[in-house]
């Protein structure tokens, strides 16, 4: 497959035309992503406001009114909401069913238990994929630190050598495989098809692990030499583990339901061309990942809540807890559609389209690129994804689908690059670990460096044949 760029004929319909000159508009880009990156970064400003001020100062500057920017703001604002909104509540709701019901320490005790010392790295690292699935990269950190405490004291390995491959399976899959916002809002921009993306980046993560996990993880523990601290050492683990918990085959299923649905749909789609046809019909409407999620989250009421022994009250008070963290996260993945909204009327992304199609830049490569750009300027890989995905909208217009996956699977990597002083899971990192910073750079941070560099990488090869 070519990644280049040769579309501007059958694209341009599609564009819209700059507002301003081609100067005029890369100012107006420069000087807003420098507000966002001071507003977040120095002023420490919510991201959400720090987006609506980015987004009013391209606007702007590239010399339309404020009330146009806001119109803008808000369409993309409510139509991302609408999109992956719901779908992140859903999520979440699923997670703290997860967490609460001790499902997650099921799948967690069962692996870690049949691994030999020599395999416990290899394990961790699948721990960490399997509990990354569905749940947010900080709330699955808080729910292994634990258990990585735990296998770090009894295995008598470095707590790095036992943490890296963990923090490797929850980062690849917050950054190549929804339902996870960032990979669902590039789905989303960009007009991807879910299935397929999942598919594509299951099969990109899985390398990825492996070299930024077991292998780096191994090179990173004679690095940083650190001891587990006694923190959940006997009380607040052991409680945990104590209570009765829905065994490991159901857990598996509730977690890899939405999965399976969701893969069914895009083989069924592959597989049956009639759109008439029964079967697909019933696959498009299962694999749907709205139908999807609310599922999972149905089926977990009975299988991980009941499972569990909690009564109605106690299910219905996890499902509600489970909201209000991911408030946030909505508010800032919806000003990120905002924030895109008002680059795509501005043009800056017609400009972008027209100097790739002259340079035959690939795809995947720039998508890379200014997501790593966006990444280390603001530290949120959520913002990078967005901000990525927004500018290259016009280059994905006519490409297959598996391409357009694989683009967004790009832009995924590009937005674990490097994670520093400006990244909350940095310090969240350094916290749990004990780490100083420079014991953090040289452990968390090259390992996300590795997910982003060698994700490009496998995401190239796969472009080859897809």
């Amino acid at each position: 497959m070519t990644t280049g760029i040769s579309l501007l004929a059958q694209d341009a319909p599609t564009l819209t035309e700059p507002v301003a000159s081609g100067l005029q508009l890369v100012l107006a880009f420069v000087v807003g992503i420098a507000v966002i990156v001071v507003l977040i970064t120095l002023l420490k400003l919510h991201p959400f406001l720090s987006l609506l001020f980015g987004a009013l100062t391209v606007g702007i500057i590239a010399g339309e009114n404020v009330q146009t920017v806001l119109t803008s703001f808000s369409k993309g604002f409510g139509d991302t909401t609408a999109s992956v909104g719901i779908l992140i509540a859903l999520g979440a709701m699923f997670a703290k069913l997860l967490a609460d019901s001790g499902g997650a320490d099921e799948i967690v005790d069962t692996i870690v238990g049949h691994a030999s010392p020599r395999m416990l790295p290899w394990a961790m690292a699948l721990v960490g994929a399997i509990i990354g699935l569905p749940m947010f990269f900080e709330i699955g950190l808080v729910l292994l630190i634990p258990v990585i405490y735990l296998v770090s004291r009894r295995s008598q390995l470095s707590l790095i050598t036992v943490g890296i491959p963990a923090l490797a399976g929850l980062s690849a899959m917050h950054g190549f495989v929804p339902p996870h916002p960032g990979p669902l809002t590039a789905i989303g921009l960009l007009g991807a098809d879910l299935g397929v993306t999942l598919a594509l980046g299951v099969v990109v993560a899985v390398p990825t692990i492996i070299l930024a996990g077991p292998l780096f993880g191994k090179l990173a523990g004679r690095w940083v030499v650190v001891d587990a601290p006694d923190t959940f050492e006997a009380d607040g683990f052991a409680d945990r583990a104590n209570k009765r918990r829905p065994s490991f085959g159901i857990t598996l299923f509730s977690v890899l339901l939405p999965v399976v649905l969701m893969l069914g749909k895009a083989l069924v789609d592959i597989f049956i061309d009639d759109k008439s046809n029964a079967v697909r019909q019933v696959f498009d409407t299962l694999g749907t990942p709205l139908i999807a999620l609310l599922i999972a989250v149905i089926v977990g009421l009975f299988t991980l809540g009941k499972g569990a022994g909690m009564g109605r009250d106690e299910v219905t008070k996890c499902i509600e807890s489970g909201l209000p963290p991911i408030a946030g996260i909505i508010l800032i993945v919806a000003a990120g559609g905002g924030f895109k909204q008002v680059l795509v009327d501005t043009g800056i992304g017609t400009l972008l389209a027209r100097w790739a199609d002259g340079a035959n830049v690939s795809v995947l490569v720039l998508a890379w690129v200014i997501a790593v750009l966006i990444r280390l300027a603001t530290g949120s890989a959520t913002v990078a994804t967005i901000t990525a995905s927004s500018l290259i909208v016009p280059l994905v217009a006519d490409m297959p689908s598996g391409q357009v996956s694989l683009v967004v699977l790009a832009v995924g990597a590009g937005s674990l690059f490097f994670s520093h002083v400006n990244d909350a899971g940095f310090w969240l990192v350094n916290q749990y670990f004990r780490l100083t910073v420079g014991q953090t750079i040289k452990t968390w941070s090259i390992m996300e460096t590795v997910l982003s560099v060698s994700g490009l990488g496998v995401v190239l090869l796969l472009s080859l044949v897809v």
